[in-house]
């Protein structure tokens, strides 16, 4: 029995509370973003990409890359997912 692929991204639509996601480029987003956190090649950190739903422009959420455990992809994308909901100008780490 062959073991199915590794999941090595995330994708999912949220929408941020006041404050919003605090990016590299841009600074403060608000508003329908989607969110993609990526696994890096070390197994050991992601990539956080961030943009306004439907738009083409993707900007790096600040603090990324960041740490993850081993086997943790799932569970850091759903706590990013519930942190950008509240807002706060949120971070990566």
């Amino acid at each position: 029995m062959r073991n199915p692929p590794a999941i090595t991204s995330y994708v999912d639509r949220v929408t941020a509370g006041p404050g919003g996601a605090l990016t590299d480029e841009a600074g403060i987003i608000t508003g329908d973003l989607t969110v993609a956190t990526i696994l890096r090649s070390d197994g050991h950190s992601v990539r956080v990409a961030i943009q306004h739903s439907g738009s083409d422009v993707w900007y790096t959420l600040a603090g990324s890359p960041a740490p993850v455990p081993a086997g943790q992809l799932a569970a850091y994308h759903r706590d990013l997912l519930g942190r950008i909901r509240r807002g706060g100008g949120t971070r990566a780490t």
